[in-house]
C-alpha cells in the first residue's frame, strides 16, 4: 500500500492538530476535517495515528471516514468534477455526461486522473433542477450541459493547469 504521509508529517500533524483538539469533548470530526484539508484525504497512516493518540479504534475512525462524503481515503485531484445524478438531471441526460467524462478523462467515478488534475466525484442533487443537467467543477456550477459543452468545460480547466 502506498504511504501518503511520512513519519515527519505525522509528527507535525500530531503536534499541530491532534494536540490542538485532544481536550475537546469529541475531537474526532475536527481532526478528520483538518486531515482532509491538509492532505486532501484522511490517509490510513493518519487514521492509525489518531487511533493511537485518542484511543479510538481504527475501525470506528474508518467507519466515520467512509460514511461521510466530505472525507476521502485518497487525495483528490486539483479540480473536483461532480455531475448531478438527481432525478431532474438524470432525466436530462446526466448518465450520458458521466459516460462522456469517464471516456474523455479515462477514469471512473471516484477516480483521479493520472496527472492529478481531475477527480470525478459521485454527486447527488445539487439543488438547481431548473438547469438540469448540472455539472459542478469545484465551486462553480454549470447548467443545461450536454456532451459537447462538458468537453469544453474540461478543456478550459486543462488549459488553466499551469
Amino acid at each position: 500500500m502506498k504511504e501518503y504521509v511520512n513519519i515527519k508529517l505525522r509528527k507535525e500533524f500530531k503536534s499541530s492538530i491532534i494536540d490542538k483538539y485532544r481536550d475537546n469533548k469529541s475531537p474526532l470530526m475536527q481532526i478528520l476535517q483538518e486531515s482532509q484539508k491538509q492532505f486532501g484525504c484522511v490517509p490510513v497512516e493518519i487514521q492509525q495515528l489518531i487511533s493511537e493518540e485518542l484511543n479510538i479504534s481504527t475501525a470506528k475512525i474508518h467507519g466515520v471516514v467512509s460514511f461521510y462524503s466530505m472525507f476521502s481515503l485518497k487525495p483528490a485531484g486539483k479540480h473536483i468534477i461532480g455531475i448531478c445524478t438527481g432525478t431532474a438531471c438524470h432525466v436530462k441526460g446526466a448518465q450520458r455526461l458521466v459516460d462522456r467524462v469517464e471516456k474523455e478523462l479515462g477514469i471512473k467515478y471516484g477516480e483521479t486522473t493520472k496527472d492529478g488534475l481531475f477527480t470525478l466525484a459521485p454527486t447527488r442533487c445539487v439543488g438547481d433542477c431548473s438547469k438540469a443537467a448540472v455539472v459542478m467543477v469545484d465551486d462553480t456550477m454549470y447548467g443545461n450541459e450536454t456532451g459537447e459543452s462538458i468537453i469544453k468545460i474540461l478543456k478550459s480547466y486543462q488549459n488553466k493547469k499551469s
